[in-house]
């Protein structure tokens, strides 16, 4: 019968599986698996828990994938549905994307370890298959664009249609950590892959390529391996390079950088601080680093933590109330990376203890990720203090109101926090009420212009200001 079809047709696998599987794994992790449906080419399987199903993806997913594709067709789709607990209903997550990207068998001229090659000594030739280290989780689809980042994701794009022959070159990112540095770096590798299947791509972290270096000069000739194998890519990524402290290690990538860039090549490079502020680094290098874009990350504003939270709970196959997502994207601001984490933590306590996720849940689990300085000033913060000074309510200040005073209150309260917070202007606006950057720019120009001209203004902003200091205290 047609609505048997899904069954027919996994039982088939099952006998394929049967026989790829030792008998004990198929016992544990085959024989529970449902069949739910089969559309189209969507397959559905029911799990028992959310472990289960990360077991699967982690060990079996190839297996599987191959027998699908051979049962059903190259395009098929494979969906869990985790088993419901209580009364609650099931939750539906997609299978993990394709495979790894990967890169083509490349010749590395390789020299004998008898002695230092000649110029007459010809090396010899070592085929190598290079794994780009690039996480597929990793790519543009799943990255939030926001104000923090859309220079970096724009300048990014760019470079994945035209690797090396930007004026992107190289892109150097940096920022704070969980800013989004490697995510964005690797999305512009996985990008070029797919672009580009032909061009041999490389991630690999500052401290790897010291400790490949290190291990190169102790073996004898290994050194001239080392650079000729870092001159065969097209397209390289380095991560954290604020690592890459040691002089010997600087020296031989300052070799493979200028031969690489005028070859024309792509590098890209991340830091936790700006190319001036790079310590112990030879000043020959610093230029180079310099050379092309320097973009800093910003810390997300309210909005992009919102976008980046309900995308990971519709990747993850996770529906939550809306009042959950706004609590954690305003009580969680420094990241990306503690974002994640926080509401990770919030749906595993949730799911062991088979309660709800409410936003009381969410308080708990947030306060113990989330560390809260009493004395740290918010925007929040100043806010109140402005509306106490003015005899205001916070919905009058963030509002539309054009009154003169509420205005001035307005304006001062953006001003403060831009001086005083150092925050974004599109953070601000969009805790002032939904005002765009051009109107928070406007506003901390006024009350600078203000401040000169008005001695009754200025002592509003001064009386402010000591409350707001007295309050860090």
């Amino acid at each position: 019968m047609l609505q048997d079809k899904h069954i027919i047709v996994w039982d088939k696998c099952l006998k394929v599986i049967e026989n790829i599987v030792e008998p004990d794994q198929f016992k544990t992790w085959f024989r529970p698996l449902k069949a739910l449906s089969l559309v189209d080419n969507r397959l559905t399987l029911e799990v028992p828990t959310d472990f289960f199903r990360d077991y699967l993806e982690t060990y079996f997913l190839d297996v599987i994938t191959k027998v699908l594709k051979r049962e059903i067709g190259s395009d098929v789709q494979l969906y869990y549905r985790v088993r419901p607990v209580v009364n609650r209903g099931a939750m539906e997550f997609p299978a993990a994307p394709g495979k790894e990207p990967t890169n083509k068998t490349v010749s590395v001229p390789t020299y004998s370890p008898s002695g230092n090659p000649g110029p007459f000594v010809y090396p010899g030739v070592a085929r190598v298959q290079i794994n780009p280290q690039l996480n597929r989780n990793y790519c543009f689809r799943n990255l939030i664009e926001g104000e923090c980042n859309k220079m970096a994701v724009n300048a990014g794009k760019n470079i994945a249609m035209y690797p090396g022959k930007t004026s992107f070159n190289p892109l150097f990112l940096f920022g704070g950590p969980g800013l989004g540095k490697t995510h964005i770096a690797q999305s512009i590798g996985i990008a070029i892959k797919e672009q580009y299947p032909e061009l041999v791509v490389l991630y690999v972290p500052a401290n790897r390529f010291k400790t490949q270096y290190m291990d190169a000069v102790n073996v004898k000739n290994k050194l001239v391996d080392f650079l000729a194998f870092y001159q065969k890519m097209d397209v390289l990524i380095v991560d954290d390079i604020q690592e890459l402290a040691s002089p010997g290690a600087q020296n031989a990538f300052f070799h493979i950088f200028n031969y690489l860039h005028q070859s024309g090549k792509q590098l890209i490079f991340t830091s936790d601080r700006a190319p001036v502020d790079l310590q112990n680094f030879e000043e020959r290098l610093l230029s180079r680093l310099k050379w092309g874009l320097s973009v800093e990350l910003q810390a997300p504003d309210y909005t992009t933590r919102l976008a980046m939270l309900k995308s990971k709970c519709e990747r993850e196959g996770v529906v939550l109330d809306e009042d959950v997502l706004v609590y954690l994207a305003t009580r969680v601001k420094n990241n990306f990376r503690e974002l994640e984490g926080a509401l990770i933590s919030l749906i595993a306590s949730a799911t062991l203890a088979h309660q709800p996720v409410t936003v009381d849940l969410a308080e708990k689990i947030t306060g113990k990720i989330v560390s809260e300085d009493k004395n740290e000033l918010t925007i929040d913060k100043v806010q109140k203090v402005v509306c106490e000074y003015f005899n205001l309510t916070k919905e009058q200040l963030i509002s539309n109101s054009r009154k003169r005073q509420i205005v001035q209150a307005r304006q001062i309260s953006m001003f403060m926090s831009r001086n005083l917070i150092n925050c974004s202007l599109s953070t601000i606006g969009a805790e002032s009420g939904g005002k765009d950057h051009a109107t928070v720019l406007h506003a901390c120009t006024t009350v600078q212009d203000l401040m000169t001209t008005d001695r009754v203004f200025k002592q509003y902003v001064t009386d402010i200001e000591k409350m707001l200091n007295t309050t860090r205290r």
